[in-house]
């Protein structure tokens, strides 16, 4: 023990600046590992925020998932859920059944509806009995108990008229909130202006209403948003949880709508936390969402932590390959040697990881700092992150210390297991290494291969596995590449390159083990970071170039609260309009199997009107016609209808976002479904199934060619009384609800990436430098001048840069080939700021770590001796 030691402290003092380059390493895995570990933790505890169900004990409200159970290849029967974005409503029954429920004290129904303020502004609308389960109270005035008078929870006095829209009823705007005049639409059923007769406390930007006017507003008859229960005093919430969810359970009641086989949809009795998911309904699955986005990136973000780290710690040691060599041929053991090594690497390792682990929490708040700013998380989530979690970074470093010494046990194992004389011997690659490499890369192009069979999230995890597959086997086959390269660039270095191209070019030759190492890292960066960000930008730049061709349209109208019944067919009867669309987003959930394994995909998509779509929003029709588009039926994107095998005339199977199920026929195809979605659907048909319809509907207009377009806005505005029109409208584009998340997430991943392998780059080729010190000595000696000799660095860090570059672009064009093919059917798009950026980092890297350390031995006329 006190020889391992002693080897261990020596080692230590002598090689410092050689394990500089593992100590950054080591300090970024941990403070990575640190950071995921935290931002997972809290996702796993986050949960919608409760706000308007705070004074409630219970919450009854739909089942917001649905599921699709099947039997994989050779399994059980295996069972898929997903959160449901739609409201999934409560049949109004049940509030007479929990009402009688014993230990209830109040059952009090409520419904939620988009409300237009006018100016832009929106509010929420809601009964006011439900007012008591946000701890709301009239702070000025009295209750409304007439159709036409309401309470505000702010912006307005009492005696004041204000003019509201709900839901395309109502009274119409005339004027900012709390500032607005009478004002009568008389395509609206009801046609005055709302008198503010109290103001309250509770959420902000909230209107109640009367519950018969609220009931009217939110059209939906015989079904409710939800109920809240109040308990009696003396009743604990569990034992009133038992009591409700039996009386519901004996009444056979459940949520509103027809569901698949297999999909029970039993209304659900919700308590603590739970209460605010009927509230926020988008928060769940974004939460679901989340934690499956953060796991599957930082386990990629972890497994290239792990090669960095591994190979900078080997390259450490190899570079005393001959010193640890000598040991053992004056005597030393193996398990000394061993010994000395891990103690050595424990010490560098267990400093890095505590200074990284301190960090975690600071960059943890970076990055929600940074998707609170991008408004990547919606609105209500929460994500807690309670005191006793603070210390979870610590984890991390008995995580860093492990990777470290199994590397370092990895490095050295040749050399502690063989005879001291053949420890002297320089080790030569392997076939063993060779043949993997090119199974791995062989596997790589396969994967890549197959993902121009899939579609959608499949093809894209094809993709990824192909490219993470191919850098592995670009790591292993490290030597032969640098050989091959150098051969190839070796008679381009001698014939323009002078003296130092020469020595470059025999240096790289004679070392493809070492050229190897220092090519491996630019490669990775190349490669992962060309995949991350060429995958997002074709797809963005495609999906944009579909909307920009789909758009036909020069006006677009919308209104706060929702457009009136009947604005689209007023809309086209005023002179100068040509044709006009009414188009409503949503979503529709697609079960589907994978490899025989249950999936459920959430998808947006959109609802139109078909009368002259094309003259509107054409998406691109390949087959049948959109003017067959009615309730019943949908038109389908051509790459999905290739992936389920339907044609017009078939029929699909798909759950709308309040999970219902239904069967449609097939009317057409269509090109553009990155712009557009996977299916397109009548308006009405949609409508039934979207919670607000307010939310992101517009009608799209195309005037006439010969028309006064000012005069056409004018009277689109008094066609539709309160509607905004919009001039030169931004094109239609679906995006999904996670998309926003996905970015923020991506682009901390590829940060991360960027900066391991930098490191990477930077501490690989320090190392090969400090382990060519005697050999520049030696040359120097020899007659060579400093210009040649900075010369020949210079060429082989250009030569390094080129090969990585073009080994990296060439791993990262198979699967970004077979991704974009799959999902776009274009060639892949990068920003030529972004390739410019990757190139002028790799360029600036291999430069730095070619050149900086060795600065100190090209100075002086003559060589001095130096110490490591």
């Amino acid at each position: 023990m006190s020889v391992t030691r002693l080897l261990a402290s020596r080692a230590a003092r002598t090689h410092r600046r050689a394990w500089a380059a593992v100590f950054a390493a080591l300090v970024l895995t941990s403070l990575l590992l640190g950071t995921f570990g935290l931002t997972l933790a809290s996702a796993a505890l986050g949960h919608p925020r409760v706000e308007r169900y705070a004074a409630a004990d219970l919450v009854v409200a739909g089942d917001q998932n649905t599921r699709f159970t099947a039997k994989p290849w050779g399994s059980e029967p295996q069972t898929a859920e997903a959160g449901l974005t739609e409201r999934v409503r409560v049949p109004e029954a049940a509030l007479a059944m929990v009402r009688k429920v014993p230990g209830v004290r109040a059952a009090i129904a409520d419904e939620v509806f988009p409300v237009g303020l006018g100016g832009g502004k929106a509010a929420t609308g809601r009964p006011w009995g439900a007012a008591r389960l946000a701890h709301g109270a009239v702070r000025d005035g009295r209750a409304p108990q007439r159709a036409g008078e309401v309470v505000v929870s702010g912006g307005a006095r009492v005696g004041e008229r204000i003019a509201l829209r709900a839901g395309g009823a109502g009274a119409t705007y005339s004027g900012d909130f709390g500032n607005s005049r009478d004002s009568r639409d008389s395509g609206n059923s009801a046609n005055s202006a709302y008198s503010v007769v109290g103001v309250a406390d509770g959420p902000r930007d909230t209107v109640y209403f009367t519950g018969s006017e609220a009931r009217r507003l939110a059209g939906h008859p015989g079904s409710l948003d939800a109920i809240g229960i109040v308990a009696e005093r003396g009743i604990g919430t569990d034992e009133l949880h038992t009591r409700v969810r039996h009386a519901l359970d004996a009444a056979g009641l459940e949520s509103i709508g027809r569901r698949a086989d297999g999909d029970r949809a039993a209304l659900r009795v919700l308590a603590g936390d739970g209460r605010g998911g009927p509230e926020f309904l988008a928060a769940g699955p974004a939460r679901t969402g989340l934690l499956m986005l953060l796991g599957s990136v930082a386990s990629t973000v972890v497994l290239i932590a792990l090669l960095v780290v591994s190979s900078t710690v080997v390259q450490a040691l190899q570079q005393r390959a001959h010193e640890l060599a000598l040991l053992r041929a004056v005597g030393a053991t193996p398990g000394q040697l061993r010994g000395a090594v891990g103690r050595e690497v424990g010490r560098v390792a267990a400093l890095a990881a505590l200074v990284g682990a301190a960090g975690a929490f600071p960059a943890y708040v970076a990055l929600r700092g940074l998707l609170d700013a991008r408004g990547a998380l919606p609105a209500g989530l929460e994500l807690p992150l309670p005191p006793w979690l603070w210390p979870a970074p610590l984890v991390t470093v008995g995580v860093t210390v492990l990777v470290a010494r199994l590397a370092a046990l990895i490095a050295v194992a040749r050399t502690a297991n063989v005879r001291p004389a053949e420890a002297l011997r320089e080790a030569v690659p392997g076939k063993g290494r060779q043949v993997t490499g090119l199974v791995l890369l062989a596997m790589g192009v396969s994967s890549a291969g197959t993902a121009t069979l899939l579609h959608g999230e499949s093809a894209a995890a094809a993709a990824g596995a192909a490219a993470v597959t191919m850098v592995i086997a670009c790591a292993l086959l490290g030597p032969w590449i640098a050989e091959g390269a150098m051969r190839l660039l070796g008679a381009p270095l001698r014939r323009f390159g002078g003296p130092g191209g020469w020595l470059a070019a025999a240096n790289c030759t004679a070392a493809a083990r070492r050229s190897g190492a220092a090519i491996t890292p630019i490669v990775l960066v190349t490669a992962f970071i060309g995949v991350q960000l060429s995958a997002g930008a074709t797809l963005t730049h495609e999906g944009a170039a579909q909307a920009g061709r789909a758009l036909r349209a020069d006006l677009a109208v919308r209104a706060d609260g929702g457009l009136p019944a009947g604005a689209v067919e007023r809309i086209r009867r005023v002179v100068g309009v040509r044709a006009a669309t009414d188009v409503v987003p949503g979503t529709v959930v697609l079960a589907r199997r994978a490899a025989g394994s249950p999936e459920l995909d959430r998808l947006p998509v959109l609802g139109v009107t078909p009368e002259r779509l094309t003259q509107t929003l054409d998406p691109g029709v390949r087959e049948g016609t959109m003017r067959g588009l009615r309730p019943g039926t949908v038109a389908v994107g051509e790459d999905r209808a290739r992936s389920l095998d339907v044609r017009p005339g078939s029929t699909v199977t798909l759950r709308f976002g309040d999970g219902v199920q239904t069967r449609l026929r097939v009317v057409a195809t269509y090109e553009r479904s990155l712009a557009l979605g996977d299916f397109l659907f009548a308006r009405d048909e949609l409508l039934r199934h979207v919670s607000g319809p307010g939310e992101g509907r517009r009608v799209l207009v195309r005037t006439a060619s010969d028309g006064d377009r000012g005069v056409v806005e004018q009277a689109l505005a008094a066609a539709v009384a309160g509607a905004r029109v919009e001039r030169g409208p931004a094109p239609v584009r679906v995006a999904a609800a996670d998309q926003a998340l996905g970015e923020v997430v991506s682009a901390a991943a590829v940060s991360a990436v960027g900066a391991f392998t930098v490191i990477a780059v930077l501490s690989t080729l320090s190392l090969i430098a400090i382990g060519r010190r005697p050999e520049l000595r030696l040359l120097r000696l020899a007659g060579a001048g400093r210009r040649q000799l900075r010369r020949m660095l210079r060429l082989e860090a250009a030569a390094m840069a080129v090969t990585g570059l073009a080994v990296g672009a060439g791993v990262a064009s198979v699967p970004l080939l077979a991704f974009s093919l799959a999902m776009a059917r274009t060639v892949p798009y990068l920003p030529a700021v972004q390739g410019v950026l990757i190139v002028v980092v790799v360029a600036v890297t291999t430069g730095a770590g070619a050149l900086l350390p060795l600065r100190e031995t090209l100075r002086g006329r003559y060589p001095t001796r130096q110490g490591r």
